[in-house]
C-alpha cells in the first residue's frame, strides 16, 4: 500500500485503475486513457496532483536564498502571484528537480516540487537553507491540490467561487496566481491547455472535487497528463533530465538566469559546459514508420546516436511521437531502434501540440 491523497476515496468511487506512482496510490485512468486526453483537448478535464510537494519559504532572506537555490532568477517576480519555472541543480550542474515558484508578497514564496523526489528535495532545501539567517521553510503537508485543464477549464472552474473571487480569477494572466483566504488558484499548468492549477486545505479539496464533477468537468487520471504533457513538449524529471544532465541539454535552457553576476549552485559548472561547446541537444522526434516510440530507445544519427527520453502515441496527431537527446547539430530523417528494427522518424521543433493545435509544419 502506498501513500494516498485527501482525494483516494473519489478515485475509488469513480472506478479509476489505481497504479503505483512515486511510492503514492493514484489513478492511471477512469476508464478510456483515450477519452481522458481528447476531453482536456476540447473541453475540460481534471486530475489530483495532491501527491505534488508545496513549501513555503519565507523571511527577510527568502529571496535571496531562492535566488542562490535556483538556475531562473526569483528577482524576476515583481508581480504578486507571478509564477517562475525553475529548475534546482546540484553543484555538478545536474537537475535534483525542477519546480514552480510563485511570488506571493514581499518575504513569501510559495514552491511546487516534485512528489517522486519528496524526500531529498526537502532535504536539500533544510541543507542549503543552513546558510541563510531569517528563512522559514515550511513544508505544506495540510494542503491538496486539483489541476482544472482544458480550453473550457476557467469557464467551468470560474462558477464555483463567488462574485470577488470570479473578477480576480477572470483577470489572472497565465503563469500568475491568486490567494485567497480558503484557497491559492494559480493559471498554470502541465497539459499545453488553459487552465487552472487549484489548492486548498486537504479537509476541503474532496467537496471541491465533487462540484467540479457536477459543473461538467471530467476526472482524468495521470496516464492522459503524460500523453498531454508529452504533446505540449513538456518534460518529466527522471525520463528528460535527472542529476546526471544539466538543463543546458534537456531543452531547459530558457530556464537559466546567467547574464548578470548572480551566484546560485550549479552555475560555474553550466559556465565550464558552455565554454566546452554543447555535445547534445534536446529535440523532438515524429515516427514516419509503422510502431511506436519509446523511452530509452537508440536514435541513430548521421553524426552518431542519442536516446529518447519520452516517447508515446499522440492521440492529437495520431501519429508516435517523442522528445530525444541527439548530438549537436543532428537535423531531418533519422532511424530509431525498435525491436531490432530501424524506423524511419524525423527530428522536429518542441512543441509538437499548442491548445488542441499541430505545430508541425512541412518543414518540421
Amino acid at each position: 500500500m502506498g501513500n494516498k491523497t485527501p482525494l483516494y476515496q473519489c478515485h475509488l468511487d469513480a472506478g479509476a485503475r489505481i497504479v503505483d506512482f512515486a511510492g503514492w496510490d493514484m489513478p492511471i485512468n477512469y476508464g478510456s486513457q483515450l477519452t481522458e486526453h481528447e476531453v482536456v483537448r476540447s473541453d475540460a478535464g481534471m486530475f489530483d496532483v495532491s501527491h505534488m510537494t508545496v513549501v513555503d519559504v519565507s523571511g527577510n532572506n527568502a529571496m535571496a536564498y531562492l535566488q542562490y537555490l535556483l538556475a531562473n532568477d526569483v528577482a524576476r517576480l515583481g508581480t504578486r502571484g507571478k509564477a517562475l519555472y525553475s529548475c534546482m541543480l546540484n553543484e555538478q550542474g545536474g537537475v535534483i528537480d525542477d519546480l514552480i515558484v510563485y511570488y506571493l508578497r514581499d518575504n513569501f514564496y510559495r514552491v511546487v516540487i516534485n512528489s517522486a523526489t519528496r524526500e531529498k528535495d526537502l532535504a536539500w532545501l533544510a541543507q542549503q537553507g543552513q546558510n541563510f539567517t531569517d528563512i522559514n521553510i515550511r513544508f505544506r503537508d495540510d494542503v491538496a491540490m486539483i489541476a482544472v485543464q482544458g480550453p473550457r477549464a476557467i469557464e467551468k472552474s470560474l462558477a464555483l467561487f463567488d462574485e470577488h473571487q470570479q473578477q480576480a480569477l477572470s483577470q489572472l494572466a497565465r503563469f500568475q496566481g491568486a490567494e485567497f483566504d480558503d484557497c491559492f488558484v494559480a493559471r498554470t499548468g502541465y497539459t499545453g491547455e488553459d487552465g487552472f492549477e487549484i489548492l486548498m486545505l486537504s479537509d476541503r479539496i474532496a467537496d471541491l472535487w465533487d462540484r467540479l464533477l457536477a459543473a461538467g468537468v471530467a476526472a482524468c487520471g495521470l496516464g492522459a497528463r503524460d500523453t498531454l504533457r508529452l504533446e505540449a513538449g513538456m518534460n518529466l524529471y527522471g525520463s528528460d533530465m535527472d542529476e546526471t544532465t544539466s538543463p543546458l541539454i534537456s531543452g531547459l535552457s530558457w530556464t537559466v538566469a546567467m547574464k548578470d553576476e548572480r551566484d546560485f549552485i550549479g552555475r560555474q559548472a553550466l559556465q565550464a559546459q558552455k565554454d566546452e561547446g554543447l555535445q547534445q541537444s534536446f529535440v523532438g522526434l515524429l515516427l514516419l514508420d509503422k510502431g511506436v516510440l519509446r523511452n530509452h530507445l537508440k536514435v541513430v544519427t548521421a553524426i552518431g546516436d542519442g536516446e529518447i527520453t519520452s516517447g508515446s502515441y499522440s492521440p492529437t496527431l495520431q501519429q508516435s511521437i517523442a522528445m530525444a537527446r541527439v548530438p549537436t547539430g543532428a537535423s531531418g530523417e533519422v532511424e530509431v531502434e525498435v525491436r531490432n528494427r530501424l524506423l524511419k522518424a524525423k527530428i522536429v521543433k518542441l512543441p509538437f501540440v499548442r491548445e488542441g493545435k499541430s505545430m508541425l509544419t512541412n518543414e518540421g
